[in-house]
């Protein structure tokens, strides 16, 4: 059986590696959302950014990109991921069934949120727009993982309302 990674934030533009092949998946019982707060990737403990998670929704589903690596880079891939994925436990990996658009199932690895961990967060999207407007972090600006997220979201066909009106509210705060 192979390794299959479940993509829906920073992995969908960054996965860390070159999948052998990749298909648009939906995980059902969850949803993306930026109730994590970042302060190594794309914040600070000073000024904390919001980063994508997924948050247990029944009755939910979150579109994605199932990636397959490679059968001899698994090992080293995994590590990767759980160099940059765990930093501080605020997600936790899990295998979870994934049903791609062609109707097969696929069991993936994917990174889901803690909700009892300090880190967790459930802010208005005024909020998160202003937290994200100005938050830097190890891997760059907040700023940055919004648009590449959403720009790819776009590319895919997926309409998030709630991601198309941030990339607007962030936009317009940022307008020098």
């Amino acid at each position: 059986m192979s390794l299959w990674v479940f993509g829906y934030g920073s992995l969908l533009w960054d996965p860390g590696f070159t999948p052998v092949r990749q298909v648009k998946a939906r995980l059902h019982d969850y949803h993306r959302s930026f109730c994590m707060l970042s302060i190594h990737h794309r914040g600070s403990e000073a000024e904390p950014g919001l980063v994508l998670a997924l948050d247990k929704d029944p009755g939910g589903q979150c579109t994605g990109i199932a990636f397959q690596v490679a059968q001899d880079e698994e090992e080293s891939v995994l590590a990767s991921l759980r160099e940059r994925e765990l930093i501080s436990s605020a997600y936790y990996e899990d295998h979870v069934n994934l049903v791609s658009d062609a109707g097969e199932d696929i069991e993936a690895l994917a990174y889901i949120i803690n909700r009892d961990h300090r880190q967790y967060c459930q802010f208005d999207l005024e909020k998160q727009a202003q937290m994200i407007a100005h938050a830097v972090g190890g891997r760059g600006p907040n700023t940055e993982y919004l648009y590449n997220t959403t720009a790819h979201l776009t590319e895919m066909g997926i309409r998030d309302d709630d991601m198309a009106w941030l990339t607007e509210r962030v936009r317009a705060l940022t307008a020098t």
